[in-house]
């Protein structure tokens, strides 16, 4: 199993107490930088995820993998898949005496909720100082939604992502838009990441590890970005404002004559080199146009001016006119002809994911990468209690130990 980065966290152990997305956006991250991660799953269906189909992967024979979804191979390559009902008394010991040799816990559980199983921090902390303990929850582990539910959706609009994605107010289909894949959980995963990997060399280096809170709505929040200080700054809520860009302009998408492109002028030598193209290079020298902040003042008169001219050419003609200028412009693409461009082929983003037996699934190269190097196979998202029998063996478990747990249930 080759990981990214050269084995980066060889040797660290993540116990996976997590479900759905943004705790396993987290393990399956630190399992690309070399983790062991070991994914804590319930018996009896697992990951809500797995179930979370069609479309399932298929073996070479084309059957359906039934605990395979789609969904569930978007998240979880790399790891190991342990099944324990920890809701039961030895199943929560199990699961300590796990997390005895853990550097890293991720669960996304209510606040609290995993108190009655002994496998909230303090408890684990008294048995294991070191361990880095990362919680996420939808709002936190205070504050006054701390005991409500989060679900990405609900996050991007709370947040605020909602009121500033969509087409204008008045437009025809104006209405707040969330965005196509679940940014929020995304971000909270990789923004726990980020912790774990900045909490890791303190507990190596004190002995103490620290109980990290990330919070779907702290990072919806914090993600706003550019928009968040706009509003900050003028105490003006920005709007929504479809393919165009609050700040900058001609920044947005175009209608050419046989399809859309994607405009994006950052500096005003760019815009200059746009409307010589255009055939237009006087509007670069008119004092309305000139700079970003006329040319924001000045929004619709220069985008009117600017889609009649692009409308009348086809989208070549734009794509390779902009290219030699160095203006930045693409196609909108679909997800299929994003892996089809030739830089993603170039780059090997569209790979595949090896399962025990030596077959294949299909798989997303990680980004995260060495110069030079080409992203590499990883093992597959597992079946569900995949190696339950391996890692309680590894506890010091005999075969009839676990068959007679498997028995009662207990994994």
């Amino acid at each position: 199993m080759t990981k990214a980065l050269g084995h980066a966290l060889a040797g660290v152990r993540v116990v996976e107490l997590a479900r759905v997305l943004a705790g396993p956006w987290a393990g399956q991250t630190l399992a690309d930088l070399g983790a062991e991660v070991i994914k804590v799953e319930r018996p009896q269906g697992g990951d809500d995820t797995r179930a979370w189909g069609p479309p399932y992967a298929k073996d070479e024979a084309g059957q359906t993998i039934t605990d395979l979804s789609a969904y569930f191979l978007s998240t979880n390559r790399g790891k190991r898949s342990l099944t324990i009902d920890f809701a039961q008394p030895q199943g929560a010991e199990l699961t300590r005496q796990l997390i005895d040799s853990a550097d890293v816990v991720i669960e996304n559980f209510k606040v609290g909720g995993l108190v009655r199983y002994g496998l909230d921090y303090a408890t684990l902390a008294a048995r294991n100082p070191k361990l880095v303990y990362a919680s996420i929850t939808g709002f936190g582990q205070d504050g006054p939604y701390a005991s409500r539910a989060g679900y990405d959706f609900m996050i991007q609009a709370m947040g605020g992502l909602m009121s500033v994605t969509g087409a204008p107010e008045n437009a025809p289909g104006g209405e707040p838009m969330k965005v196509g894949v679940a940014l929020a959980d995304v971000m909270t995963g990789l923004y726990a990441t980020i912790g774990i990997l900045a909490a890791l060399p303190v507990a190596r280096d004190t002995g103490q590890g620290k109980h990290l809170d990330l919070a779907l709505f702290d990072v919806q929040v914090a993600t706003l970005a550019n928009q968040a200080l706009n509003y900050l700054v003028s105490g003006k809520p920005p709007g929504r404002m479809g393919n165009s860009h609050p700040n900058i302009v001609p920044y947005q998408a175009f209608a050419a004559a046989d399809g859309h492109i994607v405009i994006a002028v950052g500096n005003d030598g760019q815009f200059a080199k746009l409307c010589e193209l255009a055939g237009v290079p006087e509007l670069a020298r008119d004092a309305r146009f000139a700079t970003n902040p006329a040319r924001v003042a000045n929004r619709i008169d220069l985008v009117g001016r600017l889609a009649a001219l692009i409308a009348a050419k086809p989208v070549g003609f734009w794509l390779e006119g902009l290219e030699a200028a160095g203006v930045p412009a693409g196609p909108i693409n679909s997800i299929a002809q994003s892996f089809a461009d030739v830089q993603a082929q170039a780059r090997g983003l569209a790979t595949k994911v090896v399962r025990p037996d030596g077959s294949t699934l299909p798989g997303v190269a990680s980004p995260l990468r060495e110069a030079g190097k080409s992203p590499e196979n990883v093992t597959a998202p597992p079946r569900l209690g995949q190696d339950t029998d391996a890692i309680l063996k590894d506890l010091g478990l005999d075969q009839t130990a676990i068959d007679r747990l498997r028995a009662a249930g207990i994994v």
